[in-house]
């Protein structure tokens, strides 16, 4: 058996990801070792693996949710700006601190988030193996694709292929800080600097949640590239209490904002405006962004609570409204739920684009929301059938895709193939 360790953004959402995966492995009997800041600990012992510190000085418990709480406010470009800033800051502690953290673990091999940047060049300067799996969408350039951060529609033509090509040029321009950060620690490791954005991927394996059916048409992916689908499971999260007896048996619509682009409190009482003369119930989830108590009333007397019990409440659902966080995306599509996405930053604009590509639910981008435009949406997603087709297709898929037992069986089939 194998020590595994596991380095990942300390934020719900991806923690989420990866470790239902870590829960699985050590099923099967390894060892599984979260390397990672504070705030990740609570969850990693929740889900029952280890954990392993770094950076408490520069990171201590409560710094994530501070900076999200940040984040939330802000929406675009300027939440993308902020991303690049923590992210640069990140890589740096990662190919500092972190380097130490995971000499000492002394693991076998690492699994490492596509977004911690820098913990590639960590394993490859200390010899250690590692496969990349993606929390957010696939990272991987591809110019038939557009890259994750926009939201434009997928076309195989040639002009297609030339406009994803200028936005991968004003991405690169965008994400300097950190692939020069990045650049500038691998020469003081005396690593050579990446050729290709790609390079800092792993050569052994690459675990990608997505379902293949929900990924456009790619031409430059590796051999070793492995759609999986959904990693998540109920056993990795904490109980969350909700007021079940308050559901009343009518369609039930779930909005979430996820938990960090969720403090546009506005965008709540929208959903709640454009969803009151509906034939159904909604449940608003917050996200923690603030107690329903110290909110004004919702219009239309929807359950609101700070956090939602999200998986048993989309086996109820008829209807998603969601920022098409990736994790609420799929999880929605687990369970066959037609979505209406309102993209705001970072990866969400390329998550809506897939929806709106596979036609498994309708998107509205942020500055664009009004409450008659999503009440429209919703009536559409609810009343014309192939939303609910189209999602339900794509559960099929999901179930067929091998999920986390797959991943499990990729990780030990690299341990098998570099360790034994």
């Amino acid at each position: 058996m194998a020590h595994i360790g596991i380095i990942c953004v300390p934020a719900t959402g991806h923690l989420n990801t990866i470790l239902p995966l870590g829960c699985e492995l050590k099923k099967r009997g390894h060892q599984v070792t979260l390397i990672g800041l504070l705030d990740a600990k609570e969850k990693t012992e929740v889900a029952g693996l280890n954990f392993k510190p770094f950076a408490e000085t520069l990171r201590p418990l409560g710094f994530t949710p501070s900076i999200l709480v940040r984040m939330g406010e802000l929406s675009g470009s300027d939440a993308f700006r902020y991303s690049i800033q923590l992210f640069t800051e990140s890589a740096k502690i990662m190919m500092e601190d972190g380097l130490t953290a995971v000499r000492e673990a002394q693991v076998d091999l690492l699994l490492i988030d596509q977004a911690s940047f820098g913990a590639s060049s960590v394993a490859e300067y200390l010899g250690i193996p590692f496969i990349s799996f993606t929390s957010a969408i696939v990272l991987n350039r591809d110019n038939s694709v557009p890259p994750f951060n926009f939201g434009w529609n997928y076309s195989p033509s040639y002009f297609a292929k030339l406009r994803n090509q200028l936005g991968y040029k004003l991405l690169d321009r965008l994400i300097k800080p950190i692939s020069d950060t990045v650049t500038q620690y691998r020469r003081s490791l005396n690593l050579a600097p990446f050729n290709h954005p790609n390079d800092a991927y792993s050569p052994i394996a690459q675990i990608c949640r997505q379902p293949k059916e929900f990924e456009f048409p790619r031409q430059n992916l590796p051999p070793h590239f492995h759609f999986t689908g959904p990693l998540h499971s109920l056993e990795s999260r904490s109980v969350i209490n909700f007021p079940y007896d308050k559901l009343n048996g009518k369609p039930l619509i779930y909005a979430s904002m996820g938990t960090i682009q969720n403090r546009l409190l506005e965008v709540f009482h929208q959903i709640a405006e454009a969803c009151q003369d509906l034939d159904a119930q909604l449940v608003i989830s917050l996200g923690g962004s603030a107690d329903p108590e110290n909110l004004p009333p919702f219009t239309g007397n929807p359950i609101v609570v700070k956090y939602a019990p999200q998986l048993e409440l989309l086996q109820k659902a008829q209807l998603t409204i969601t920022h098409a966080g990736l994790n609420t995306t799929l999880e929605s599509l687990s369970y066959g739920v037609p979505m209406v996405a309102i993209p705001i930053a970072n990866d969400q604009p390329g998550v809506a684009a897939r929806i709106a590509w596979t036609e498994t639910g309708v998107v509205i981008p942020v500055k664009k929301l009004t409450v008659a435009k999503l009440q429209k949406a919703a009536q559409t997603v609810l009343k014309e059938p192939k939303y609910r087709d189209n999602a339900r297709k794509m559960q099929l898929a999901i179930q067929k895709s091998g999920g986390v037992k797959l991943a499990a069986d990729i990780v030990e089939e690299a341990i098998a193939k570099v360790i034994c």
